[in-house]
Order: structure tokens, then C-alpha cells, then sequence
């Protein structure tokens, strides 16, 4: 029994080691870090569209370049320089940019953007067609009134979130109901 004795400590003392230093361990991974502090009500995405407004056609370019490089640091560095915001707002932005890409929107007046809604559509001499699917459901809209930048206008409503203003542009620009023009969005929205 004796010399059973001298193991079952040591082995008693080792246990109770390795469960001291696992709390201790999990106590200090609960801390939140200081040079993460958690931001409440940050949403990346809209972090990532208040970035991407910030920048013009050439920086969001470069920045997405270098993005695409993985040249991290040169883009926190663009994007630093380009805005005049803090180090960590930039790491930030950039993040966000990279993990939810934004196409470029140049800022336009809201006068122009009004007389733009205004303007009738033009009709052109031939028909367009724009066909969208997902799976085996497939929709296809032809109008005279369509061509490829406007369709690639309406495409870029319907990715970047806004598939309502993306069906009413569609119907503006073809002879089909809101209902059918929702339905041919919602094919795109991926």
C-alpha cells in the first residue's frame, strides 16, 4: 500500500495543478483585450458603405487592388492617407471593405438625381433582353427602353441592397408590372 501512496500524490498534486492553471487561463481569455474594444451597434456592412463614400473612383480602385494583392497594411495606409481618419478607423474600414466589397458610387447632386428620375426613358431601335435565373426558375424581360448600362445600373441596385429602387427602375424601363419586375430582381439580389 505504501509505495502506491507516493504516485497517488503526485499524481493528486499534478491534477490539481493542471486545474488551477486551466481556470487561471479561462479567466484571463474572458477579459475583454484593450486593443479590441468591442463596438455595440457597428454593423460592418454599413461601416463598409460609409467607407466607400469617403473615397473617389481612383483611391476606391487602388484600394481594392491592393486589397486583392493582400497588400493589408498598404491599403489601411491608402485609406489612412485618402481620409484623414485615425489608424484604427482605417484598419477598421478597410476590413469591412474587404470582407463586404462596394462597387463605386460617385457622389451626385440630389438636383441631378432628381431630373434624372423625371426624364422619360429612351427608346432605342432595337430590343433589349435581360434574362435573370436562380436554380430552374428563369425570367427574361425585353424592352426597347433597356440597354447595357442601364441594366447594369439596375443590377447594381438590386446587389448593393436596394431591390426596391432596382424593380421600380425596371418597370420605368420596360412595359412590365412592379409585381413581375420584384420577382425578376429577386433572381439578381445574390
Amino acid at each position: 500500500m505504501e509505495p502506491l501512496l507516493i504516485p497517488i500524490l503526485i499524481l493528486a498534486l499534478v491534477g490539481a495543478g493542471v486545474l488551477l492553471a486551466t481556470r487561471a487561463l479561462g479567466r484571463r481569455g474572458l477579459r475583454p483585450r484593450p486593443e479590441a474594444p468591442a463596438q455595440p451597434g457597428l454593423d460592418p456592412v454599413e461601416l463598409a458603405r460609409a467607407a466607400a463614400a469617403k473615397l473617389n473612383q481612383e483611391q476606391h480602385r487602388r484600394l481594392y487592388a491592393l486589397i486583392a494583392q493582400g497588400q493589408a497594411m498598404a491599403a489601411i495606409k491608402l485609406y489612412f492617407e485618402a481620409t484623414g481618419d485615425g489608424l484604427r478607423a482605417s484598419r477598421d474600414a478597410v476590413g469591412a471593405l474587404a470582407a463586404h466589397p462596394q462597387p463605386f458610387r460617385p457622389t451626385v447632386p440630389q438636383q441631378a438625381v432628381a431630373e434624372d428620375e423625371e426624364d422619360t426613358p429612351q427608346r432605342f431601335p432595337y430590343r433589349y433582353r435581360a434574362i435573370a435565373s436562380k436554380g430552374d426558375v428563369t425570367r427574361e424581360v425585353s424592352s426597347n427602353m433597356l440597354n447595357d448600362e442601364i441594366y447594369g445600373r439596375i443590377r447594381t441596385l438590386a446587389k448593393s441592397g436596394d431591390p426596391e429602387a432596382a424593380a421600380a427602375a425596371l418597370t420605368r424601363h420596360s412595359d412590365i408590372s412592379m409585381k413581375q419586375a420584384r420577382e425578376f430582381i429577386a433572381l439578381l439580389d445574390d
